[in-house]
């Protein structure tokens, strides 16, 4: 599959990567648990359908120690006893802001409350900003068709 566009080759794309790419490594520096990051950015991909996103957060998560088990059980992550309930809440969390059209309200009081008895007031920002974080960059491959696979560990970090 060839790219509609080359978005680190085009300045309007590349400068807009870049400020996102930054706004990751600021999130990187919260206190929000490495893995639950890497399972928040890999199951909003999932849904979006980012190959790109999936390939990369598969890889940097492993390469990170995280299990092959776990990284398989995300999309089925209910039936899975392989996940805290602190990464249940935050699973649940990512799932409904990123299915944000598909429910009136957007987010539900009981699945905000639920996140916010397993973490902090800075810990649910650093969520939500890489809950929008993570759909934007998804939207960014999906739409330009980017092709995933060639992605090693570290790559863009």
């Amino acid at each position: 599959m060839d790219p509609r566009l080359n978005l680190f080759g085009n300045p309007v794309a590349g400068k807009s990567l870049k400020h996102l790419v930054a706004a990751g490594k600021a999130l990187a520096d919260s206190t929000l648990p490495a893995a639950t990051r890497e399972l928040v950015m890999h199951r909003a991909s999932q849904i979006n359908g980012c190959a790109v996103c999936i390939d990369m957060h598969t890889k940097d998560a492993a390469h990170a120690g995280e299990s092959s088990t776990r990284l398989n059980l995300v999309a089925a992550w209910r039936e899975a006893t392989v996940f805290t309930e602190a990464e249940r809440a935050a699973l649940e969390l990512t799932e409904q802001g990123t299915r944000i059209a598909d429910a009136a309200g957007g987010v539900s009081d009981e699945v905000w409350a639920e996140a916010g008895k397993h973490y902090t007031e800075d810990e649910l920002a650093a969520l939500v900003a890489l809950i929008a974080l993570i759909n934007a960059l998804n939207r960014f491959n999906v739409m330009t068709r980017q092709p995933a696979g060639d992605y090693q560990p570290g790559q863009h970090g």
